[in-house]
């Protein structure tokens, strides 16, 4: 959220975004950048739902980002 000083009001973020990597356990494990929001699930699809579900839960629905953008991460070591 931020103040607009032309305006002097309060207005939502337009989008968040969540880092998501792999399970070690298996499936998905997402993290907002900037807020305290985690969420798991055992599938791509399934976690989809379950940020969605994370997101209208943390914010206000006039505060609730427009966008979700998810950067997935993978982790691979090549052996030189």
């Amino acid at each position: 959220m931020f103040f607009n000083l032309t305006r002097g009001k309060v207005m939502a973020e337009k989008e968040i975004i969540f880092l998501v990597e792999e399970s070690p356990e298996g499936g998905y494990e997402a993290h907002a950048l900037g807020h305290s929001i985690f969420t798991e699930a055992d599938s791509f699809e399934e976690l989809k739902e379950m940020i969605r579900d994370a997101v209208s839960c943390h914010f206000d629905e006039s505060e609730r980002p427009s966008i979700i953008r998810l950067h997935l991460v993978k982790d691979e070591v090549i052996p030189v």
